[in-house]
Formats: C-alpha cells, sequence, structure tokens
C-alpha cells in the first residue's frame, strides 16, 4: 500500500470513529470499509488475481504490479511493445519507466478520490454493517450469545440472584435473601429456588459478590450445603459470609477468594472485573463481565457520592471507558427509579447528628440503624467521642458486622469508648448512646423488644432520645410505624427520617441513574432490583434517553434473555421461586401450610372428637367439641351444644345406612358443621374430626 493510501485511510477512519463513537472493537472492520477497491486483508489469494486482471493505472497502490516483477524479472531489460498486452507490461513499467510513470500515477491516483472516499458520504447508513463485522471475532467467527437466568431479584424487593452463561460456562451474581410479607406467618426467610443452580453446577465456575447486605448474601449458606462452589468478593463482603458459614457449620468447607475493586477474575470464557461503586456498605463494586459475546455491566446497588463519609468516590472513569470500548448489555439497580433528582451525600447525615447531639445534651440517644451500615455508625462514635459520650451496641447482627469492621479496619474506635451494654446503668444517661438494630421494625430486633417493654437490658422512657437512621423498606412502613407510636407512648421523644436528614439512601435517584446510562452506551438495558412500578419507571428513563422497546427488556423471575450483537430475545422459562424457612426447616413450609395457617389465623379451630362402634357404626362416646381461636367456649355453650347434636345426628345417620368408612363420615361431619356454623357465625373455622372405633 502507498503512503498515499495509508494517508487516507487514516483520516477516514478517524472520521468514521468520530461519527460512531467506536473506539477500539471497530478498529479493523472500519478501516476494511474505508478501501473498498481492496479485498480483507485474510483474502489475499482472491485479492492477488483481481488486481492482475485489471490494468495498472486502475491498481491503488500496485501492489498486484509489485507482486508479479519476482516472477518474471528478465522481462525487466526489454524494451516497451506497445501492441501488448497490459499484463506484460506491467513489470516493464515497474522497472524501467517506474521514475518517469510516477508523477502519472500519482496525478491518476488524485484524479480518482471517489471510490476511496465512497463510505463517507455512506456513513449513515453503515452503523448496522459495522454491528454485524464487529461480532465477528478472529478469522471471522461469529460472536457467540451470552444468557441470563433470573433466578430472584424482579418484582421484589431482595433476594437478588442472577446467572449469567456463555459457551457452557456459568457464573452466579449474588445469592441473597428476603424478609417474609404480613402473610407469611411464622416465616423466617425466604431463599431463592436453587433448582436450576442443582441441575448445572457441572457448568457454575463460581459465585460473585457485589457487597455484603443481605439481600445479596443471606443465602449463600443455604446453597453451599447443596453444592459446592468457589465465592469471590472484597474483603469486607467475604468476612460477612465468612461469619454466617461459621453459624451454618461451614467453616473451612468453602473456598473463598478475596479480590479488591480494580482486580479481575478468570471464570471460564468470561472474565469478570470488579469496579468501585459507592453504597451504604463499604467494599461495594460493580461487575463487568468480559465474554467473548461482549460486555456486561452489573451495577450491583450504587449511587454516586463525591464526599462519601468512607472510602472514595463512585470509579465513574472506569464505568466510561467501558462506555467507549463497548457494552453490550447494562444491568441497573432500579430501587430509587421512581425518586427525582440525585440521592443527597451521606455527609449530610453527619451534619444532622451533630445538630441532633446538641439538641439532646441533657437524654440519652438511642439510634437505630441497619447493622450492615458500618459508615453510619462510624459517624455515630465520632459525634459520641467529640461530645463525651460512651457507645453501646445491642442486636446480635449489629455485635457481629461491627467485630467484623473493627477487625478489619473499616471501623475505628478510639480506646475506652465502646462499653458493654450490661454497663450502661453505672453511667449517666446523658454519657450514653446506645446503637441498635430494628430499624424497619423487626418484631424480634432490639428496638422493637424496647418499644414493647420486652427487653432484658435496656427499659426506655421519658429522657431517651431515639433517633431511627433509617428509611423504611417497602412492606416495612406499618411495622415502623407502630415501632414509633410504643416509643412515644412511653414518653420517649423520636426523630425519624421525615423529620430530619437523619439517613440517605444508598440507592442511586433518576438523575445518577440516567447519568450510568450515558456513560457506558449500552447496546441493551435491563433494569434488575426493585418491584415492577420501579422497573417499569426505570425502563422509562431509558426511553427519555432514546432507547427504544426493543432495546429494553423488564423480566420477572425465571426468565431467560439471550444477548447477541444482532439481537436480544427470551427464552423459555427455568424453575425459579422462592423456598421458606421456618425454624430449622428449610423447604418444609408451602402454599398449602401458609394456607392452613392464614385460615387458622382468621377463623380459628374446632375439633370434633368422638368414639363408635367397629361393628354398628353407633355413637359409643362423645361426641366433644373443642374451639381454639373460634369462640370462647364458656360464652358459647349452646353454640358447642347445637354442634355436638349435629355431629351425634350425623354419625347416627350414617351408621343407619350402613356407612362405615372414616373418610366418609369425616367428610359429611366437617360438611354439615361448617354450614351450620357459617349460618350462626358467619365465620368458616377450620373443621378436624378425629373419629376412634371401639
Amino acid at each position: 500500500m502507498t503512503e498515499k493510501n495509508q494517508t487516507n485511510s487514516a483520516e477516514l477512519k478517524e472520521t468514521a470513529d468520530t461519527r460512531t463513537g467506536a473506539v477500539s472493537e471497530g478498529r479493523s472492520s472500519l478501516y476494511q470499509k474505508v478501501v473498498p477497491p481492496q479485498r480483507p486483508a485474510h483474502r489475499p489469494e482472491q485479492a492477488s488475481r483481481r488486481r492482475v486482471q485489471k490494468p495498472a493505472d486502475q491498481v491503488i497502490g500496485g501492489d498486484a504490479v509489485q507482486r508479479k516483477e519476482p516472477e518474471q524479472p528478465a522481462q525487466a531489460a526489454q524494451p516497451a511493445k506497445p501492441k501488448q498486452p497490459r499484463r506484460r507490461r506491467q513489470p516493464q513499467k515497474q522497472s524501467q519507466q517506474g521514475q518517469s510513470k510516477a508523477p502519472q500515477v500519482l496525478a491518476q491516483l488524485n484524479q480518482q478520490p471517489k471510490p476511496a472516499q465512497q463510505p463517507k458520504t455512506e456513513q449513515p447508513k453503515k452503523p448496522a454493517n459495522q454491528r454485524q463485522q464487529s461480532k465477528r471475532g478472529k478469522g471471522g467467527r461469529q460472536k457467540p450469545s451470552i444468557k441470563a437466568y433470573f433466578l430472584g431479584g424482579l418484582n421484589e424487593i431482595g433476594k437478588n440472584f442472577t446467572l449469567f452463561e456463555c459457551e457452557d460456562d456459568m457464573i452466579i451474581v449474588d445469592c441473597g435473601m428476603a424478609f417474609p410479607d404480613g402473610d407469611m406467618l411464622g416465616v423466617d426467610l425466604v431463599l431463592p429456588d436453587f433448582t436450576f443452580v442443582e441441575r448445572n453446577v457441572d457448568k457454575i465456575r463460581g459465585i460473585v459478590l457485589t457487597h455484603g447486605h443481605e439481600d445479596h448474601i443471606g443465602a449463600i449458606p443455604y446453597l453451599l450445603k447443596k453444592v459446592s462452589l468457589p465465592v469471590y468478593g472484597t474483603p469486607l463482603t467475604l468476612g460477612l459470609v465468612e461469619g454466617k458459614l461459621k453459624e451454618h457449620g461451614l467453616s473451612n468447607k468453602v473456598k473463598l477468594n478475596v479480590v479488591h475493586p480494580g482486580g479481575q477474575i478468570k471464570l471460564g470464557c468470561m472474565t469478570v472485573e470488579l469496579i468501585h461503586v459507592n453504597h451504604s456498605i463499604p467494599d461495594a463494586v460493580a461487575l463487568a463481565i468480559h465474554s467473548p459475546a461482549g460486555t456486561i455491566v452489573h451495577t450491583g446497588d450504587f449511587k454516586i457520592d463525591c464526599t462519601p463519609a468512607q472510602g472514595a468516590m463512585i470509579d465513574l472513569g472506569r464505568l466510561a471507558q467501558l462506555g467507549q470500548e463497548g457494552v453490550l448489555a447494562l444491568f441497573a439497580d432500579s430501587t430509587n427509579a421512581e425518586r427525582p433528582g440525585y440521592t443527597m451525600t451521606e455527609s449530610k447525615v453527619n451534619d444532622s447528628f451533630e445538630r441532633l447531639f446538641k439538641r439532646a445534651e441533657n437524654n440519652r440517644i438511642i439510634i437505630a440503624t441497619f447493622a450492615s451500615n458500618i459508615s453510619r455508625v462510624q459517624q455515630i462514635i465520632n459525634c459520641a467521642v467529640k461530645y463525651g459520650r460512651k457507645v453501646a451496641l445491642s442486636g446480635r447482627s449489629m455485635l457481629n458486622v461491627m467485630g467484623i469492621g473493627v477487625e478489619m479496619g473499616y471501623l475505628e474506635v478510639p480506646d475506652g469508648v465502646l462499653i458493654d451494654l450490661d454497663l450502661i446503668n453505672r453511667y449517666p444517661k446523658d454519657k450514653i448512646v446506645l446503637v441498635t438494630t430494628g430499624s424497619q421494625g423487626e418484631p424480634m430486633s432490639a428496638l422493637t423488644r424496647m418499644a414493647f417493654a420486652d427487653h432484658r437490658k435496656v427499659e426506655v422512657g421519658p429522657g431517651d432520645f431515639i433517633i431511627i437512621s433509617a428509611r423504611p423498606i417497602p412492606g416495612n412502613e406499618k411495622t415502623v410505624g407502630t415501632v414509633i407510636d410504643e416509643l412515644m407512648k412511653r414518653g420517649c421523644e423520636v426523630v425519624y427520617e421525615s423529620m430530619y436528614e437523619v439517613h440517605v439512601s444508598g440507592h442511586a435517584c433518576q438523575e445518577e441513574l440516567k447519568l450510568m446510562q450515558g456513560i457506558t452506551k449500552p447496546k441493551y438495558f435491563i433494569p434488575v432490583h426493585g418491584e415492577q412500578k420501579m422497573l417499569r419507571k426505570h425502563a422509562g428513563l431509558a426511553y427519555a434517553m432514546g432507547k427504544s422497546a426493543s432495546d429494553v427488556f423488564i423480566g420477572d423471575i425465571g426468565d431467560v434473555l439471550e444477548l447477541n450483537q444482532d439481537y436480544m430475545k427470551k427464552l423459555a422459562s427455568v424453575p425459579a421461586g422462592r423456598i421458606l424457612v421456618d425454624g430449622l426447616g428449610v423447604g418444609d413450609v408451602g402454599s398449602i401450610v401458609l394456607r392452613d395457617r392464614k385460615h387458622l389465623a382468621e377463623d380459628g379451630l374446632i375439633v370434633v372428637v368422638c368414639t363408635i362402634a367397629q361393628g354398628d357404626g353407633h355413637v359409643v362416646s362423645g361426641p366433644d367439641v373443642v374451639s381454639r381461636g373460634f369462640v370462647y367456649v364458656r360464652e358459647s355453650e349452646p353454640l358447642i351444644e347445637e354442634a355436638k347434636e349435629l355431629v351425634d345426628h350425623v354419625l347416627e345417620t350414617c351408621s343407619a345406612n350402613n356407612i362405615h368408612d372414616w373418610g366418609t363420615l369425616k367428610t359429611k361431619i366437617k360438611d354439615e358443621l361448617s354450614r351450620m356454623l357459617y349460618d350462626r357465625t358467619k365465620r368458616s373455622p377450620m373443621i378436624l374430626p378425629i373419629i376412634m372405633e371401639v
């Protein structure tokens, strides 16, 4: 290629880069488009034949003439013959008249700019072709697809659990739990369904965690009891996971691999890069999954905080660099997609604590916050030291997390500031700060037990200044309000988020979400981590920024999404759902058990006990009617007597008709008794007949 062609190609390539915004992925394909008369470099034989057939004055650069020179060296000395075919004159022209013809060739090149510049006029029509070429790897092989399996975290709060697959290699991103709803009576935890993971365990290369909140790591011990997989995460995240594994008897049985923000993990054909983000817990990261199909950016939980209370601000530079290199899809946190503007900086909370500590100078201060919010606890400790107060911790999770934070250097506590909860009564009330759990109104949390006078070590009342430094998670508003009411009834002064800036969210609001989309420039956009209304609102932000509906996907649990450079499509669903944990039982409580519990809670129970003769089926003893949660027997004796007479009549009728099958007897008792009780009370208690034969 001549120097002239190299210059033109570079200029056209720079113009195309400016128009399309491509930096690296489209370089080779863009160069081929700039010089349409030449064939691609990986087909040299065909290009050579085409050049030989052309006259020399139509060959740009003269490459074909030079390739023929070694094959016919003897003709270089022959004089020119005007009537000979040009094919035989090519080497002569190159050797004898190379210097004299050079100006003419350059003149002809200058007179033929259109073939080389033609792509410039067609540039707006070629991004599709460029994308089609960019999907091909080395040797022209088409890029594969990458699949995303949504096993949790969609249309719900918590239980975040996603699996990615590319070329038979799978990785899990987060494995969280959720708290039970109000209708899950007696349930302690809600876990994702691990059926699909157990079926494909041979393909899974590891679990990568974005941060240490329960909705992202809470289900890890339950999963690792079923399958053995390596776990990757930042130091604090794995420190919290290690504590959970010890509780479940899995200590030293799981390989935990510490990776710092900026590090990379090679898992099969995929490389996972950890990118520092801001959140309400230290060591939170976003993930860039580099695969043969393209780069996937998964934000995890994030916000953009330029003045965080702990650590550096989010690594926007790396995210923007990924956007320049090309992002196939963006999976983004949708928790605050309904809230306009920007999330406030954590430094606002520090200013509020300063004002409230001054206001409560003669009171005992009790602050409820998330146990995992180490930076918030650090702010509380700093204020306590400034105003000469001791700090005590209440709540098992609070003690566990703060112990890990101190041990790993994420929490700095001066000597003598922390005291045991048993010693708080030895100090004046105005010298104590009590940091406790219960900001979400959990029934067994420390603050809830204080509010209902059920705490063994702390009694609240007048003189207590209580700060709830958290925002209720959607669905917990009522329980939090109940706790606040009970505290106020006991004479406490209560401060919560809607009154003062005592809490800022750890999730990005609308302007930050739009900024994330703007700098990553994804081809496809998938909102995650939120209820349906949040996902829809987040998708609306993408539409407002120019995304078409075909490039945005709003999924549900169990959905499978295939992502390719050319298309995005939904595949057949996979097994997904929820597993309920009640005490030590995992999965033994299902929808039928919950239905019975709800029935019992709403209408109560009637137990009918009787004894019949084995031969003829006549009633020998009873029937006796026992009520639990339905009516108070002593105040409803006429109703109970009527129920006994009805059961006795049903049994005698069955005996007269020679019906002795226990199943039939129980069904008739339940039907007749249920009808009678509903007529009298308009209630339908659960009826449990117990029949014995003698």
